[in-house]
């Protein structure tokens, strides 16, 4: 039996965000219903970045993506988040595909946080605000506008160049140049950055916002000021990871948060398990550090679609 090996073109052409958001919305359900695996995932720490192990299985799919996470790569360019992905068969643990997984991350996260806000946010929500115009960004907008009627997707980042470069690319969408205070003062406000010391202020925060706060994904990474957790609904992807590696682990250390304090994880939510917002001027955050259920949904969907259109290299990987 052969194995796939899919490049990051051949994956970005087998994805669309429509099927991606509806996939990882179900892994959620599926997640919390029981019928997924998931360890925790494992970091490995190196001088410049980290390694992330990060295992899963479905029902008819299994898998592991390997994943770096490297700040100064713009500078030598290379892409900050990259990522393989090995797909395998449940029933015999066979190979069936080795995939770049970088546009994978790209789609899975931003998917993820619309889905958060597609049940957490108000339902009249109609301006995005987007902090940090990295390659985040483009997934983070395309994937709201899959949900969301949105009249305006207000942008800032510390790179002008950045803003300019993200407006360019989606000259369709509803984007404008901001400052950090506009973009946060948005219905939905998406925060993107490496940053490890809180930037983004409860005063800026309107009555009813939601936050997807997804920048925070490893020990000493905080965006937001501890005062908006502790009069926010919160709901995270996983409380472990959050609580290791999520915007709520600095507060935690600090004695700012407590764990008892987080309403729900998004699979409840999805289930029917837990409610999200209950009040309309309730400001809600989703605790986004990036589940291996996303993943393993979204690399099924590629593989199938590969396999259908087919002209893929593969290889006999495995000898008998």
């Amino acid at each position: 039996m052969p194995t796939l090996f899919l490049t990051r073109n051949d994956v970005r052409g087998l994805l669309n965000m429509a099927d991606v958001i509806e996939a990882v919305e179900q892994a959620f359900r599926d997640w919390a219903m029981g019928k997924a695996s998931m360890p925790a995932k494992a970091y490995l720490l190196l001088d410049k970045g980290d390694l992330r192990a990060m295992p899963a299985a479905l029902a008819g799919s299994a898998g592991m993506k390997w994943a770096s996470v490297h700040p100064q790569n713009c500078s030598l360019g290379l892409p900050t988040v990259m990522a393989m992905l090995i797909y395998n068969d449940p029933e015999t643990g066979y190979p069936l595909a080795v995939m770049d997984a970088t546009e994978i991350t790209a789609y899975r996260t931003g998917a993820t946080a619309a889905i958060a806000s597609k049940y957490l946010a108000r339902k009249d929500s109609d301006t995005l605000g987007i902090v940090g115009a990295g390659s985040q960004a483009y997934t983070q907008v395309t994937a709201h506008l899959e949900l969301f009627d949105l009249s305006s997707v207000r942008v800032y980042d510390c790179s002008q160049a950045a803003v300019d470069k993200l407006i360019h690319n989606l000259p369709e969408s509803p984007l404008q140049a901001c400052t950090l205070e506009e973009a946060v003062a948005s219905d939905i406000v998406c925060t993107l950055t490496p940053a490890r010391e809180p930037f983004v202020k409860r005063e800026w925060v309107t009555p009813g916002a939601h936050i997807n706060a997804v920048g925070a994904d490893a020990e000493g990474k905080q965006e937001l000021e501890p005062s908006i957790l502790r009069e926010a609904i919160v709901v995270v992807d996983d409380l472990r990871q959050a609580s290791a590696a999520g915007e709520i682990n600095v507060p935690l250390k600090k004695g700012l948060f407590r764990t008892e304090e987080v309403r729900a994880t998004l699979g409840e939510i999805i289930a029917g398990q837990k409610q999200g917002r209950t009040d309309e001027k309730a400001v809600t955050v989703f605790d986004s550090t990036g589940v291996a259920i996303e993943d393993i949904a979204v690399a099924d969907i590629v593989y199938k679609q590969a396999k259908q259109r087919g002209g893929y290299l593969s290889l006999d990987f495995v000898e008998g």
